[in-house]
């Protein structure tokens, strides 16, 4: 995965648990890409404001502003970002979640998820991208 052609691919991951956050960016680094942490989805919104992204992680369940809404921002002012989204969640099987998930077309992650399962996500997303 660590061949993209000119510069790193900018990665922002949206995740309010450290561990996580920290275990997304110590792999998408080791595989070549530039990774950034917001631990919420107003912290996102601030730094889409302000750096172009090749790719978000963005756990739909986050304080202050969640996935739910922060992708309801990104559609109205960051549109060209919506196929550049990769959901990750605990809870795929509560209704208001599948449903967003099933609404939204989206890949996501079930959490806990292994390292393989974020390469391949993460390449797979990546590859629809660049057809």
């Amino acid at each position: 995965m660590k061949d993209f052609g000119v510069g790193a691919k900018r990665v922002l991951v949206v995740e309010d648990e450290p561990s996580i956050s920290q275990v997304c960016q110590r792999t998408l680094t080791g595989e070549g890409f530039e990774v950034d942490i917001a631990a919420d989805g107003a912290s996102a919104r601030d730094m889409l404001g302000g750096k172009e992204y090749d790719l978000c992680l963005i756990d739909i369940r986050t304080p202050v502003m969640n996935g739910q809404q922060l992708y309801q921002w990104i559609s109205e002012k960051h549109p060209k970002l919506l196929k550049r989204l990769i959901f990750t969640t605990g809870d795929s099987v509560g209704s208001d979640t599948k449903s967003f998930l099933e609404q939204v077309g989206r890949p996501f992650l079930p959490k806990p998820f292994t390292l393989d399962e974020l390469k391949t996500v993460v390449s797979e997303t990546l590859r629809q991208i660049e057809r």
